[in-house]
């Protein structure tokens, strides 16, 4: 099994009935995420995917990745929230937050397409100097503002260094499979085109051609991470108190009927980062809304331990901690013996994920004994295998989650107020009121 899940060190901190009194509304809420019958139920085009993936695009993958490693030292993915972060997180579990410094018959990956920073912008172009590149940008609309700028500008760039000919062959897009402003240009321009599936939002999109071409292309193996998320997709479908999904789903709710009010995603390997960044956006927008929902928020221990550890211990009561533990690593690291005997001769000849796994168990019972409430996610290893159950696991329970607190898992409403003003600002048409409005309150 590539996943289980324990709630014991938050049993102290929940009612007797925390799973029991809610395995109606599980029941409920997995059954509109089934049949897609509930709010945004347009949008879960996701939920068997790892079951229906198309043998066809999947081998269109492939080819279109072992095309960018032929032709490219550098393959640049462009995109915001859920068209970047999960494959930047699956890249960096996998392998290593340093890929581009390690990585030999693969190209180096950058990430653009997030920020308006003109000195980021500035720093990627030139990088790319001297460097045969592709790129893969990836928007469900086509007109995400960050990433339309990125990609204005490594279009030019690969016109200017390839002909308009020779940049057609390097820009892939990934986009919705019937409409939109980048639709069309990559078919007006002749560009190769994956689809993003209209019943699938971006955050949820990690398993279709979003996460997977530009993880092709780095030699991660895409058959094994769908493999990983099909066995989940098998575990979780079955209803009950035994599912793991909702087993979590229930702790986290009743955890914030109790009083909390934050969760923080922990890990003790750094590769774990980019996964946290993902796994946020993935709560945070299905759930925070109508003024409900957790906060999501992470840690990486130990590091953390030595700067937010004091809080953590002694602060408020708002928090719980969901903890991810792998069981192997992926070699042996032993400590030296020392001769002399010093403050640290304790340590001699044990092997390092020995010890770390010791500080896991410590803080976890030193936390618990503080008043947090730990849930537990095991897996076996960082394999392909497991990261696609990890993925799965966490967006199907992250809807049940929305679902339970009444709100719809697959909207975001409240991120297009900025995104309007953004726009009225830099003079769009159809927008000159609230541009008035907006620049007299800065005046």
């Amino acid at each position: 099994m590539p996943l289980t899940f324990d709630v014991a060190n938050a049993l102290p901190f929940l009612p007797s009935d925390w799973l029991s009194a809610r395995l109606e509304s599980l029941s409920r809420a997995q059954n509109m995420l089934e049949t897609g019958q509930g709010p945004g139920g347009e949008y879960t085009g996701w939920v068997s995917l790892p079951e229906t993936f198309s043998e066809t695009v999947l081998t269109e993958i492939k080819a279109a990745a072992a095309r960018i490693r032929q032709q490219s030292e550098v393959l640049v993915v462009v995109g915001i929230g859920g068209s970047y972060l999960g494959a930047r997180a699956v890249l960096e579990l996998i392998t290593s937050p340093n890929y581009n410094l390690i990585a030999r018959d693969t190209p180096q990956v950058f990430f653009a397409g997030q920020t308006l920073s003109p000195d980021a912008l500035n720093e990627l172009l030139t990088l790319l100097e001297g460097k045969d590149f592709s790129i893969n940008v990836i928007s469900k609309s086509g007109t995400t503002m960050e990433t339309s700028a990125a990609f204005l500008l490594l279009q030019d760039l690969l016109e200017a260094r390839y002909g308009t000919d020779g940049a057609r062959q390097r820009i892939f897009i990934t986009t919705d499979t019937h409409e939109g402003p980048l639709r069309e240009t990559a078919l007006s321009m002749g560009y190769e085109v994956f689809p993003l599936p209209g019943n699938i939002g971006g955050r949820y999109s990690v398993l279709t051609a979003v996460g997977l071409l530009p993880l092709a292309a780095c030699g991660i193996d895409i058959d094994a991470l769908l493999s990983g998320a099909l066995e989940l997709r098998h575990q979780l479908k079955q209803p009950g108190p035994d599912n793991p999904a909702w087993q979590y789903a229930a702790a986290r709710h009743a955890l914030y009927q109790s009083g909390k009010q934050i969760e923080l995603l922990v890990s003790y390997e750094p590769v774990f980062r980019q996964l946290g960044e993902w796994w946020k956006q993935l709560f945070g927008e299905s759930e925070g809304k109508e003024g409900r929902g957790l906060f999501p928020s992470t840690a990486e221990f130990s590091a953390d331990l030595h700067s937010m550890g004091q809080y953590i211990q002694e602060g408020p009561r708002h928090l719980f901690e969901t903890v991810v533990w792998f069981e192997a690593c992926q070699g042996p690291c032993p400590l030296p013996a020392r001769a002399q005997e010093d403050g640290l001769s304790f340590l001699q000849g044990q092997d390092l994920h020995h010890v770390a796994r010791q500080a896991f168990l410590g803080t976890l019972c030193a936390h618990v004994d503080g008043g947090v409430p730990n849930l537990l996610l095991c897996l076996p290893d960082r394999s392909a295998v497991s990261v696609g159950g990890l993925l799965y696991f966490f967006q199907y329970s992250c809807a049940l989650s929305a679902y339970l607190l009444d709100v719809n898992p697959f909207d975001q409403p409240g991120v297009e107020a900025y995104k309007r003003n953004i726009q009225a600002l830099l003079g769009k048409p159809g927008l000159e009121t609230l541009r008035k409005t907006l620049t007299s309150r800065f005046s």
